[in-house]
C-alpha cells in the first residue's frame, strides 16, 4: 500500500489552482490518500514527495525561484534524484538544461537532458489545441498550447514521449517530466495519473 502522498505546485505564476484541482482529482481516483497544495518555500519543498512547476513567464519563475532559497533547495533535490517533477509550458523551460535564446535572467534548473526555444509557437493570439499520441497512452491527448515552448534536442537518457511533426512536445528523464502543452486546463487526468505513477515508484 502506497503512504500518503504530499504533492506541491509552486505557486509563482500559472494555472496553479487547476493543477492542484487536477491532482486531488487523481488522488481521488486512485482512491490514494495524499495532499496537494500550492508550495512557497523551502521548509515546504523538505516535505513533499513531488513538485509541479506551472506554466507562466519563465523569466519571472526564474527570478523568483533564484531571488529565494527554493532554488538551490530544488537544485539539491534534483541532483539527489528522490524528487518527481512535473514541468508544464514555462515549468518545462525551467527543467531544461539549454535554452535556444540563453539569456542570463533566466536560472535554469538543469533537471532535464533538453534543448528548449520558448515561445516556439508564437505569441498568446497563436494558441492552438491537437489531440496528440503519447507514448505508452492508450488514446491521444488533447493537449492546449499557450505561448508554447518547443524541445529542439534531447540527448543522455531524456526519452521522447510526443511530437507534434518534428517538434518535441513531452519527454521524461526519471524522475522528470516535461510538456510544451498545459494538460491542467482538460478534464483529462491521463497525464496526471501518469505523473502520480512517477510518484509512487519512488514511495
Amino acid at each position: 500500500m502506497v503512504k500518503k502522498i504530499s504533492i506541491g505546485v509552486f505557486g509563482a505564476q500559472g494555472a496553479i489552482s487547476e493543477h492542484v484541482t487536477m491532482m486531488k482529482k487523481t488522488l481521488d481516483e486512485e482512491n490514494i490518500s495524499g495532499n496537494v497544495f500550492v508550495l512557497k518555500n523551502k521548509e515546504e519543498l523538505s516535505k513533499v514527495d513531488a513538485l509541479i512547476i506551472p506554466g507562466g513567464e519563465s523569466t519571472t519563475i526564474s527570478k523568483i525561484l533564484y531571488n529565494s532559497d527554493l532554488y538551490e533547495a530544488m537544485l539539491k533535490r534534483i541532483k539527489s534524484n528522490n524528487l518527481p517533477i512535473m514541468g508544464t509550458c514555462a515549468g518545462c523551460v525551467i527543467l531544461a538544461s539549454e535554452l535556444t535564446d540563453n539569456f542570463d535572467n533566466v536560472k535554469l534548473l538543469s533537471a532535464i537532458n533538453m534543448k528548449v526555444k520558448r515561445n516556439a509557437y508564437g505569441r498568446q493570439r497563436e494558441s492552438f489545441e491537437k489531440d496528440i499520441n503519447i507514448k505508452g497512452f492508450s488514446k491521444s491527448f488533447n493537449a492546449v498550447f499557450i505561448r508554447a515552448p518547443a524541445i529542439e534536442k534531447i540527448w543522455g537518457n531524456c526519452e521522447i514521449l510526443a511530437k507534434i511533426d518534428d517538434n518535441i512536445v513531452m519527454v521524461r528523464e526519471d524522475p522528470f517530466i516535461a510538456l510544451s502543452f498545459h494538460p491542467e486546463l482538460t478534464e483529462d487526468l491521463s497525464i496526471h495519473k501518469y505523473f502520480l505513477d512517477m510518484i509512487k515508484e519512488k514511495k
